[in-house]
């Protein structure tokens, strides 16, 4: 057992123990079972060997049904966490069927991806005084959390993580409900996280509308600085909700709108006195027509409502002198 001195205490590291497969020992277990009546018979009806008899049978059938607490069937990407009266001896992450010490005592464990979305709830699963589950694990569907972006405006947003144990020991003995920390933890790095972006930018700056794939890296590895103690590595972290909270969201889309429609008319200006200009030095280098600066300042004034106008025009046709 690796240990480590740190200021709260012991420190756990994982230790794989490479268990002996299941199959040999229950043979011997189910020998020393069926053997044991025979022996306890056979010294029955015996002499003066008869009391020894009766005590090796006797003790053949405890060990014989006792060894068999040390066998388990393990899953693939599961394991189990090996105790001895309260002592950590190691992991056992091997799967199949395998034989351990049966004096140990079990944790199961999951190594298996596993994933949520901030904002949700788990109900634990309720037994009666038998030990029936009576209602299952349920987890309650994930409600964004509501938080103030850099700029102080109000926002929802919601992230789901992807994670996995990857050192069973730091998972049960460092913390003390690993699932749980692992989602506090996440709901705390991702309502930081939005308070140091704003929700939109108008530059390069970064935000968390606009620059979504560094957002999501750094909400990674801001969780995995958190869960770091808990042995528990984050494979992915993902923003799967984000808008403004309701109270301000109508204001932002009108600003968002007016936005669109400044850069729109910008466009449409910057490319309009380009074609004004193009008509004119076409209509000069072709000698099409002699124009005076009257004339010219008319010319470009209506070529410009024509072109920037958001509405179809009407001409009028000249038709005296």
């Amino acid at each position: 057992m690796t240990l480590t001195t740190s200021p709260g205490g012991v420190h756990h590291h994982e230790k794989v123990v490479n268990a002996i497969p299941g199959w040999g020992p229950l043979g011997i277990c189910i020998l020393l079972t069926l053997s044991a009546p025979l022996c306890i018979v056979t010294g029955a009806g015996s002499g003066a060997n008869g009391p020894t008899l009766i005590a090796i049978g006797v003790l053949m059938l405890v060990v014989g049904i006792g060894a068999m607490f040390g066998l388990m069937a393990i899953a693939p990407n599961n394991s189990r966490v090996l105790l001895l009266f309260g002592q950590y001896k190691g992991t056992v992450k091997r799967s199949g069927f395998v034989w351990v010490n049966p004096f140990y005592s079990k944790k199961k464990v999951s190594l298996r991806i596993r994933n949520f979305e901030t904002g949700s709830s788990t109900k634990p699963e309720t037994k009666n005084k038998e030990g029936v589950v009576t209602q299952p694990k349920t987890r309650s569907a994930g409600k964004p959390s509501k938080v103030n972006d850099r700029d102080g405006n109000p926002i929802e947003i919601s992230a789901v993580v992807v994670w996995k144990v990857v050192d069973t020991a730091e998972a049960l003995f460092e913390v003390d409900d690993f699932e749980n920390f692992v989602e506090v933890q996440s709901e705390a790095a991702l309502r930081s996280l939005a308070t140091r972006y704003p929700y939109d930018s108008r530059d390069e700056e970064q935000s968390l509308r606009g620059s979504t794939d560094e957002i999501c890296d750094r909400l990674r590895d801001d969780i995995q600085d958190r869960l770091d103690k808990a042995g528990v590595q984050v494979l992915e972290a993902r923003i799967s909700h984000l808008a403004y909270a309701p109270e301000i969201a109508a204001a932002m889309l009108q600003r968002q709108q007016a936005s669109a429609v400044v850069a729109a008319r910008t466009k449409i200006v910057d490319g309009a006195v380009g074609m004004v200009e193009m008509a004119l030095e076409h209509l000069k280098r072709d000698n099409i027509v002699e124009l005076d600066a009257d004339q010219r300042a008319a010319l470009v004034s209506n070529l410009l409502v024509v072109l920037c106008s958001d509405r179809h025009t009407q001409p009028v046709v000249q038709t005296g002198a």
